[in-house]
């Protein structure tokens, strides 16, 4: 059983104060781009994982757990657990996401592996486990891993799990730039918290940008790229200061918007079409400020069997 996944890039990312719990309040708008992982699942006679770049991928997977610390192998225990079976699984995780990147590469193979696990395991006299139960599994996997199963433009609340559907009025043309090395999510918060503390101001309720729905609903790429925002990204530049020079080379090189996407290293920049997006690509792989340049478009759906 197959299953492909697609990266996310944070179109906004407002991040509210620090929680009791240690968690933060956010308003989180998600898009599925057409970077993919895919998941086979197979019968095996214990669980086992395995991970390698896709064909083609500019990826390195040095850093990908393969036992149990990997979140999909995680995620095929949960759904064992859900179906009272025996987490008996092979796990082949082929990657096109850059791994620590920001873009949600490990959630998403979670949430395939999810689909993927529920699917090989499904038995006609048992209960299912629908989209709505995936989901809830997923949230209790990660943040991120709810959207991965269900793709297109979501604004996630709460820690991001919490999702509503947006509709979008067309596509929109990325170029991501990766950075050797990834950045820690928990680091870049902790940072963040840092910054703002030092700051001594108070934290202000993140909220839906209305700009932002507005230029997604109308397709309207320029509109889009001026509306992105990141509050992690000034935390990601002080743990990683050479995004500075990445985010502003792709401003000058004519970039609709730029951000770091998520919580880091990678780098994301909007396109005005295809052509612009190859342009851009280009010239950004040629002006040596990232590890690789790669580009994608959106919104793709979410997890899907193959």
């Amino acid at each position: 059983m197959t299953v492909r996944v697609p990266a996310k890039v944070n179109l906004q990312l407002g991040v509210g104060p620090l929680r009791d719990d240690g968690y933060h309040d956010l308003v989180n708008v998600f898009c599925a781009v057409s970077l993919f992982d895919e998941v086979t699942a197979a019968p095996a006679d214990d669980l086992a994982v395995t991970v390698q770049a896709a064909p083609d991928a500019q990826v390195a997977i040095g850093g990908v757990p393969v036992d149990g610390d990997n979140l999909a192998v995680r995620a095929a225990r949960l759904v064992a657990d859900r179906l009272g079976v025996r987490p008996l699984v092979s796990l082949a995780i082929r990657k096109a996401i850059p791994v620590a990147g920001g873009m949600a590469g490990g959630s998403a193979d979670a949430a395939a592996a999810l689909v993927a696990c529920a699917r090989l395991w499904d038995d006609p006299a048992a209960p299912k486990l629908d989209l709505d139960a995936l989901l809830a599994l997923g949230a209790e996997l990660g943040s991120d891993v709810p959207f991965a199963l269900l793709g297109g433009v979501a604004v996630g609340l709460g820690r991001g799990e919490r999702l509503t559907p947006v509709p979008a009025g067309g596509t929109f043309h990325w170029v991501f730039a990766t950075a050797d090395g990834g950045l820690s999510t928990p680091a870049v918060y902790a940072e963040c918290d840092r910054l703002r503390a030092a700051q001594g101001e108070e934290t202000p309720w993140p909220a839906e940008s209305p700009e932002l729905m507005a230029a997604l609903a109308a397709g309207d790429a320029r509109a889009l790229g001026a509306a992105l925002t990141n509050d992690l990204q000034p935390a990601a530049i002080m743990l990683r200061p050479s995004l500075r020079r990445t985010v502003d080379t792709g401003r000058d090189l004519g970039a609709l918007g730029a951000l770091v996407s998520g919580s880091g290293p990678t780098c994301a920049f909007l396109a005005a079409d295809e052509q612009h997006a190859a342009d851009l690509a280009a010239a950004l792989a040629a002006a040596d400020v990232a590890a690789s340049v790669v580009r994608a478009h959106g919104p793709v759906p979410g997890a899907t069997i193959l």
